[in-house]
């Protein structure tokens, strides 16, 4: 089995948590670990697992690879890397022939969507192994989540008329069913034939690319062009394949489902409970939360009085609600969500509006995640800005000039080697430089624990904007 995980997105139903540039698989539950993370170990512990391939987008890559170091992982981990998004489709496609070239047309592929939970691994691995017998077959086989309520915002799978959907057989999917009215949710639910479609499948390589061949030619043959004149690097167990950017733009923007499944003969559904959400809300993400007596579902620091069936997410500071009841909200250092919790959907428009204003606050957090470690603003105002500035071991920024502004850099933790024009300087704690604009300059971590410093900016322009690259060890210039 080759695990392949989905992690695309925005995520902006969770917005002010997730983020363009910090988005939903990132986030992190209450055991401290995040749906990407959690995403991983799950398809690790279905066992004779070989590698694990990422579909993401570029900008995205370093930031997935410190999540999965975090873990410590000893499978070979591959990526593809997406210039844009352009749905399930396109990046299941490109991984499924990526991996026929390493693994030939007999190996199976089990396909994670990065953004969801599922409470019962145990389960879950009973239905991939049951999954896996079909697709040797030749079937495309997609799991189905026996439906708990009646749910508008999901898709269905129709089994045919008179089929045991307890979870002992895979069975022929009749048809699917795209977000039904709430009179038809009502009728499926009642009737036992629909299940919710989890975005999960597995199939064996050659049965896969066959059918996608014959009801989808034009995607597999834009993927094929937009692999071959790709940029790929091999390491230690490790391959990193960045898609050509106008190629890719050539590829259909189509999910797996509309693409192929919805087409093909061939599909097989495994129907289980398995504790699924796709924690498309802050009232799915609420509900994962214990309620206490008042029916109010706490994430960090609370305190309420004469408040009830309320989800509060405050792991930064304190919040306090009084008398009020029905609502969600969610606190990050830069933005705060109040909303009625059957109004949780509609966050999405409120991220719409940011966006087109041309702010920041739709795209990342004031701590700003880079291939060499995390920058936070603590402070800004006219002509200065102060940020935290952590460097990862062995790690170091571009050679690179500003234009507009000087800095000045005071080492709080750890040791810095640094560039400062024509001067190499190694600085330690409570040491500090001086960089003018316009001068070359470069910071690096040397040590073996993370380098934290201080930077005090001031001029005229202070955007990010505004840098000039003349090395770069991410590839940036």
């Amino acid at each position: 089995m080759h695990v392949i995980i989905i992690a695309g997105g925005a995520g902006s139903r969770l917005w002010p948590v997730s983020r363009e540039a910090n988005p939903k698989p990132f986030i992190k539950m209450e055991d401290g670990l995040s749906l990407l993370q959690k995403t991983y170990l799950r398809g690790k512990a279905t066992g004779n697992v070989e590698s694990v391939t990422t579909v993401t987008n570029r900008d995205l890559f370093f930031r997935t690879e410190d999540e999965y170091r975090e873990l410590s992982p000893s499978i070979p981990l591959h990526y593809i890397l997406e210039p844009f998004g352009r749905n399930t489709a396109p990046a299941v496609c490109a991984a499924a022939l990526e991996l026929q070239q390493r693994y030939g047309d007999d190996a199976q592929i089990l396909v994670l969507p990065a953004d969801h939970l599922v409470r019962d691994e145990v389960a879950f691995t009973k239905a991939v192994a049951l999954a896996s017998e079909v697709a040797a077959e030749g079937r495309l086989v997609t799991f189905g989540i026996q439906p708990t309520h009646v749910e508008t915002g999901f898709g269905y799978i129709e089994v045919a008329e008179g089929c045991d959907v307890s979870g002992r057989y895979a069975l022929n999917v009749e048809g699917f069913i795209e977000k039904p009215s709430q009179d038809l949710a009502e009728q499926f639910l009642a009737g036992g034939r629909h299940l919710w479609n989890s975005g999960i499948f597995c199939f064996r390589i050659g049965s896969l690319l066959k059918e996608i061949a014959k009801h989808a030619p034009a995607l597999i043959q834009g993927v094929d062009v937009a692999l071959n004149s790709s940029n790929r690097s091999e390491g230690e167990g490790c391959t990193v394949v960045r898609l050509e950017h106008e190629n890719f733009s050539m590829v259909e923007d189509d999910s797996i489902d509309y693409a192929l499944m919805e087409k093909s003969s061939r599909v097989s559904v495994v129907p289980c409970e398995l504790g699924w959400s796709d924690i498309g809300s802050w009232q799915a993400m609420a509900e994962l939360v214990a309620p206490d007596a008042d029916g109010n579902r706490v994430m960090g620091n609370a305190e309420l009085e004469g408040t009830c069936n309320t989800y509060v997410r405050s792991p930064h500071r304190l919040t306090t609600a009084v008398g009020v009841e029905d609502l969600v909200i969610v606190d990050t250092p830069d933005a705060l969500l109040v909303a009625h919790k059957d109004r949780s959907q509609d966050v999405k428009k409120v991220v719409q509006r940011l966006k087109a204003s041309g702010g920041e606050l739709h795209h990342q957090h004031v701590t700003v995640h880079r291939p060499w470690g995390t920058y936070t603003v603590l402070e800004e105002g006219e002509c200065f800005k102060m940020k935290r500035i952590e460097v990862k071991p062995g790690a170091s920024l571009s050679l690179q000039m500003h234009h507009h502004r000087s800095e000045h850099w005071i080492v709080v933790r750890g040791t810095a080697k640094v560039v400062n024009g024509e001067k190499d300087i190694l600085l330690r704690t409570n040491e500090s430089t001086y960089i003018p604009a316009g001068h070359k300059h470069r910071l690096e971590n040397p040590g073996i624990i993370s380098l934290v410093m201080i930077e005090v900016q001031s001029g005229e322009y202070l955007g990010e904007d505004d840098i000039v690259r003349f090395e770069d060890s991410y590839g940036r210039c």
